[in-house]
């Protein structure tokens, strides 16, 4: 009975330590969690935020989103059309 809960345990002894062993043995060193980005970090030259679905338009001077210039415009929504519309002007 003795021999019984002396490897009981040892048993939960040796699992427990294993859990603070890291996996690739590199002992003393931290693992570091990947850098994740924060949605809307990503802000071009002119600071528009394209993962909001903001653009440049250099005729206005400010970040847009195309669809909505077009509706707003009254153009056809479309790359090409974005374009003719933002073209600044001068340039």
């Amino acid at each position: 009975m003795k021999n019984t809960a002396g490897m009981a345990i040892l048993f939960a002894l040796l699992t427990l330590s294993a859990c603070g062993q890291p996996k690739d043995g590199a002992k003393g060193q931290e693992t570091v969690a990947p850098k994740q980005s924060v949605t809307g970090s990503d802000r071009d030259a002119h600071g528009c935020i394209g993962s909001a679905g903001y653009r440049w338009c250099g005729r206005l001077e400010k970040c847009v989103r195309p669809w909505e210039l077009a509706k707003e415009k009254g153009f056809e929504k479309s790359e090409k059309a974005f374009k003719d519309f933002c073209e600044a002007q001068g340039e």
